[in-house]
C-alpha cells in the first residue's frame, strides 16, 4: 500500500508541475468547457460549435436513455418529431440511397472503404460518422472531405433556428448533440443532392438516432464485441440484438464472421424482420485469380472491414441496376449457422483503387518524423486493442532500421467512460514499452479557445483522477509481470521473457495535464512540425521526467503508440498535423 501511495504522490507532483502557470483554469471543480457565452449572430463557425456543445448529453440524460431502452418506438417517435420540426419528413430520407453500417469495431473503417470505392465510380458521396478527431465538421463529409466551415455554419444556424421556432410546451425544445448532428447531416445531404450517403451508427443500432432511416439500400454489421455495456447490455449477444436493430424488411444486409452466439442472434433478428442477411466470404476468396488487394489502412483486421465494404458497394451498385439479389449463391463454401454466403466476385478496378486509396485518420495510422515514429489507433475495446497490439508489433518489425542510438518505445494512453482501462492496459504489456505516459484528451489545459474540444460532461479534476488511476493500473501490472518473470525462469531453448529484471512502473510512467505537455516531453524538440513555443518550466525537477528526457534526446529511434481513445488520438493529431485545424 505504501508503494502505491508513493506512486500516486509522484504522479500528483508531476501533474502539479506540468500545470504550473495554469491555476486559473483548474481551480475548484469547474467544467472543462467554461467559456463566455457565444456572440449573437454574427454567427461564425466557433459560435455555432459552442452553441452545438450546449446540447451535449449529461449524466442525467444518459440515465434516462438507459431507462427508455425498452421502448425504441418512443425514441424513434421523438426523432421523427425533431425531423418534422426541422422541415424534413421521413419519406424524404428515402431519396438519399443510404448505406447504413453498425458494429463494435471497424464500422468507421468499413464506411471509409465503402465511400471511397463508390466515389471512384464518379458518384457524389455523403458520409456521416462519429466521433470527430479535430473538428466537428469532420462528421459530415461530401466526396470524402469535411464540409466547409461556411457550409457547417449556414446549416447549423438554419436548423437551430428552425427548431427554436417550432417548439411548444408539448415537446422538448432541442435534440441532444448527436441527434442534432444526425438531423443536420440529412439536411446537408439532401441540399447537396448526393448520389448516396454512407451513414455510420453512433451507438448500438435499434435505438440510435440514425435508425430513423426506413429504406436504406443495404445494411452492414462489422465485428461485434463488448462496448457501451451500460447502454447496450452486458453480453455480446445482447449487443448483437441491438446492432441487428438496423435491419429492415426486404433490405439486404451483410456481416462478417462473428462468434457463434452473436452470429445466431443476428440471424434470428434478420429472420424476425424478414431481412435477407448474408455472411461475407474472407477477402482471400475475392483475391483468387487476381492480384492481391492492397489496402490504404494498415493492420490485418482491416481485411475483414474491406471484405464487408466490397459487399456493401457491390450490392449498392447492383440494386441501382435493379438486379435481383435473391439469386445469390453460396459458392460451395462452408456456411456457419446456415447463413447464406455473399457472392465471390472479381473486384473491379474502381474497387481495387478505392481500397488502396482509402484514408481514415486515427486508425492504424503511421506518421514518420525523423527519429520519431507515431502510431495512432483509437482502439478502445478489448478486441480492438488486441488488433492494435498485433498491428503495432508487426509495424515495428517491418519498419526496423539501422540505429545511431538506442530505440525507445513510448505508450501514450487514455481511456474514458465505463471502459475497463486495466484490461486494455494489460493487453498492451507485450509491446514492452520503456515509458507509459497518461494524460486527458485535452490538447491544452484550457479548451475555452477551441470549441471543437469542449466537453460539458466532465471536470478537469475528474479526467486527471482517471489518468492517475490508469497509472496505478499500469504499476500493478508491471509489478505482477516482474514477479512472474522472477518466479518462472525461462526454459532452455524457450522464448526470452518480456522482463528480465523488475522495474516498478513508478520509474517509467508519467501523468501530464494535457496532450501538449505530454508531447513536449516525448518529443524533446525532435519533431520537425510540433515545436511548442516554450519549454515546460520545472518539468525536469521530476526524476522520471529528467532521466527520461536524456534517454529520449539520445535515442536513435522513438516509437510512440497513441491509443485507448479516438478523442486522445484527435488531440494528438491536432498538434502533429496543424493543417487539420484549418
Amino acid at each position: 500500500m505504501s508503494k502505491a501511495r508513493s506512486h500516486l504522490r509522484a504522479a500528483l507532483s508531476l501533474v502539479a508541475v506540468s500545470m504550473r502557470g495554469a491555476k486559473t483554469e483548474v481551480s475548484g471543480r469547474r467544467g472543462l468547457s467554461a467559456c463566455p457565452a457565444p456572440r449573437e449572430p454574427g454567427m461564425e463557425y466557433q459560435d455555432a460549435v459552442r452553441k452545438l456543445n450546449t446540447l451535449q448529453t449529461n449524466a442525467s440524460y444518459l440515465e434516462q436513455a438507459k431507462q427508455q431502452r425498452g421502448d425504441p418506438q418512443k425514441q424513434m417517435e421523438a426523432m421523427e418529431l425533431f425531423l418534422a420540426r426541422s422541415g424534413v419528413q421521413v419519406e424524404d430520407l428515402d431519396q438519399l440511397n443510404i448505406i447504413h453500417v453498425t458494429g463494435t469495431k471497424g464500422k468507421g473503417s468499413t464506411c471509409a472503404f465503402t465511400e471511397r470505392i463508390l466515389r471512384n465510380y464518379g458518384l457524389k458521396t455523403g458520409f456521416f460518422s462519429s466521433p470527430h478527431l479535430v473538428q466537428v465538421r469532420e462528421r459530415i463529409r461530401i466526396n470524402g472531405q469535411p464540409i466547409s466551415r461556411e457550409l457547417f455554419t449556414t446549416h447549423f444556424w438554419r436548423l437551430y433556428h428552425r427548431l427554436e421556432e417550432t417548439q411548444d410546451d408539448s415537446c422538448v425544445s432541442m435534440p441532444a448533440y448527436f441527434r442534432f448532428l444526425t438531423l443536420m447531416a440529412f439536411h446537408v445531404f439532401l441540399q447537396e443532392k448526393v448520389d448516396l450517403a454512407v451513414v455510420e451508427v453512433g451507438i448500438g443500432g435499434a435505438y440510435d438516432s440514425t435508425n430513423i432511416i426506413r429504406k436504406p439500400v443495404v445494411c452492414g454489421v462489422s465485428s461485434l464485441g463488448m462496448d457501451h455495456t451500460s447502454l447496450l447490455g452486458d453480453t455480446v449477444e445482447k449487443i448483437a440484438w441491438q446492432k441487428g436493430g438496423i435491419f429492415k424488411p426486404g433490405i439486404p444486409a451483410f456481416t462478417v464472421q462473428q462468434l457463434e452466439g452473436p452470429l445466431a442472434v443476428l440471424r434470428e433478428r434478420a429472420q424476425q424482420i424478414s431481412c435477407p442477411l448474408y455472411l461475407c466470404p474472407p477477402l482471400e476468396a475475392l483475391e483468387e485469380g487476381g492480384p492481391p488487394l492492397m489496402l490504404g489502412l494498415e493492420g490485418e483486421h482491416q481485411r475483414s472491414n474491406a471484405a464487408l465494404a466490397l459487399q456493401l458497394a457491390n450490392c449498392w451498385l447492383q440494386r441501382q441496376e435493379h438486379r435481383d439479389l435473391g439469386e445469390l449463391k453460396t459458392s460451395g463454401l462452408s456456411i456457419p449457422l446456415q447463413l447464406p454466403l455473399a457472392p465471390v466476385f472479381q473486384p473491379t478496378a474502381h474497387m481495387r483503387h478505392g481500397l488502396q486509396d482509402t484514408e481514415w485518420l486515427g486508425r492504424t495510422q503511421v506518421l514518420r518524423r525523423g527519429a520519431l515514429t507515431w502510431y495512432l489507433d483509437g482502439a478502445h475495446t478489448s478486441s480492438s486493442m488486441q488488433a492494435c497490439v498485433r498491428w503495432f508489433r508487426q509495424a515495428l518489425q517491418r519498419h526496423q532500421r539501422s540505429l545511431s542510438g538506442p530505440e525507445v518505445r513510448v505508450l501514450l494512453f487514455n481511456s474514458t467512460g465505463d471502459r475497463d482501462s486495466a484490461a486494455l492496459l494489460k493487453l498492451l504489456q507485450p509491446c514492452q514499452f520503456d515509458y507509459a505516459v497518461f494524460c486527458p484528451n485535452l490538447t491544452e489545459v484550457s479548451s475555452s479557445g477551441n470549441a471543437d474540444q469542449q466537453n460539458f460532461m466532465v471536470t478537469l479534476d475528474q479526467v486527471l483522477i482517471r489518468c492517475l488511476e490508469h497509472q496505478q493500473h499500469w504499476s500493478r501490472l508491471d509489478e505482477q509481470e516482474a514477479s512472474s518473470t522472477l518466479q518462472s525462469p525461462p526454459q532452455p531453448g524457450g522464448p526470452a521473457p518480456l522482463l528480465l529484471t523488475p522495474h516498478p512502473c513508478s520509474a517509467s510512467s508519467l501523468v501530464f495535464s494535457c496532450v501538449s505537455h505530454a508531447l513536449q516531453w516525448i518529443t524533446q524538440g525532435r519533431d520537425p512540425i510540433f515545436q511548442p513555443p516554450s519549454p515546460l518550466r520545472g518539468l525536469l525537477a521530476h526524476p522520471t521526467a529528467s532521466s527520461g528526457a536524456s534517454v529520449l534526446q539520445e535515442a536513435g529511434a522513438i516509437h510512440v503508440l497513441v491509443t485507448g481513445s479516438l478523442h486522445l488520438v484527435g488531440s494528438v493529431l491536432k498538434l502533429l498535423e496543424p493543417s487539420l485545424s484549418q
